[in-house]
């Protein structure tokens, strides 16, 4: 059965068509329209979403911020080094983390990294998994050290260093908490102005939250996708979320997840009735075909890398030979992919 093996998930991609920039206007993206019943593409403008979700329809956001993870500084010999930040270890003044550095032969426990003259990075311990366990040292708020010193964690396929602009624009305009390392990315398309009229017309909102980590860009290197270890991701749910999902069933509605950290959220927190709960979690929940959804109905995402787990994702939900078609037409037809590139919504 295609779709069953991780080479099934690879596509010819011009390097062009990999936004480096965001457009000036959030809502100015295109929008490939996926429709699942009658195998049909259409190519819209992102702001005609105000136009495709129906009033009592639930929009389900991930709120999550975006962390300037990135530290930049030098080792004791003045060679450079760096330290990405994945997640808070929990203590009380929230200054250990765990952490990928680079170089890492180098940055073995007992090294240090000066940020600036009021932050330096000790390394601690080796971590099974090859991470580091550091402490951020700093006479500051942690928090005010990382936002002052960090920088922003654009992926590595945008070629260049974050500006001043990424801190806003590698930031959806509804990111609220938490600590992620890499955008939600489906969001990134919202302007104030789109969710207000979405709000006019009567869709409802609710609100998850998932910490978006480092492995979100990790390709699957085995052939067989079972084979691949899911990186862990916390997640929060309130019970205001529970209810907006349980009112619309109850209606006959439908739940729009944006983005494949919504549906991950949303999927991990079912039971088999679909019934969610609130509270948090961590998920390494691995969505590809063939997967039976349980809350989600709608989903608005980007396009994804090559052998990624989250193109897999999208293929579980619009089928796997539509999604690539529609991928090979994304290609065909110019969009601009990944991050900062175009969107595609599934109904």
């Amino acid at each position: 059965m295609r779709g069953e093996r991780t080479s099934d998930y690879e596509y010819d991609l011009p390097t062009a068509l990999i936004a480096q920039e965001p457009l000036p206007d959030r809502a100015a993206s295109r929008l490939m329209l996926v429709r699942r019943e009658s195998q049909r593409i259409e190519h819209l403008r992102f702001s005609d979403v105000v136009d495709l979700i129906p009033a009592d329809d639930v929009l389900v956001l991930n709120t999550t911020r975006v962390l300037k993870a990135r530290l930049l500084g030098r080792r004791a010999s003045g060679a450079r080094a760096e330290i990405l930040l994945l997640k808070p270890i929990a203590d009380d003044r929230n200054d250990l983390w765990e952490a990928m550095v680079s170089p890492g032969g180098k940055l073995r426990p007992g090294r240090r990294v000066e940020i600036a003259p009021d932050l330096s990075v000790e390394i601690l311990e080796v971590t099974e998994r090859r991470t580091r366990v550091v402490r951020l040292e700093t006479e500051l708020p942690v928090a005010t050290a990382i936002e002052l010193y960090g920088h922003v964690p654009l992926p590595p396929y945008i070629r260049r260093a974050d500006t001043a602009a990424d801190a806003m624009r590698y930031q959806t305009v509804y990111a609220r908490e938490g600590a992620s390392v890499a955008a939600p990315t489906a969001g990134l398309h919202f302007s104030q102005g789109v969710l207000d009229e979405l709000a006019r017309r009567g869709v409802q909102r609710a609100d998850v939250v998932l910490d978006v980590g480092a492995g979100t860009f990790k390709p699957v290197e085995t052939e067989d996708p079972a084979a691949h270890l899911m990186h862990e991701e916390r997640y929060a749910i309130p019970q205001a979320t529970v209810d907006h999902v349980v009112a619309a069933r109850a209606q006959g509605c439908r739940v729009w997840a944006v983005g494949t950290t919504s549906v991950r959220t949303l999927e991990s927190a079912a039971d088999h009735a679909g019934r969610i709960r609130a509270g948090t979690g961590e998920t390494r929940l691995f969505i590809r075909p063939p997967y039976e959804f349980r809350v989600v109905d709608r989903m608005l995402t980007n396009f994804h890398l090559p052998r990624s787990t989250l193109l897999m994702l999208v293929a579980a939900f619009a089928g796997y030979d539509l999604t690539m078609r529609a991928y090979h037409e994304a290609v065909a037809h110019g969009y601009r992919v990944f991050s900062y590139g175009d969107a595609m919504l599934v109904i």
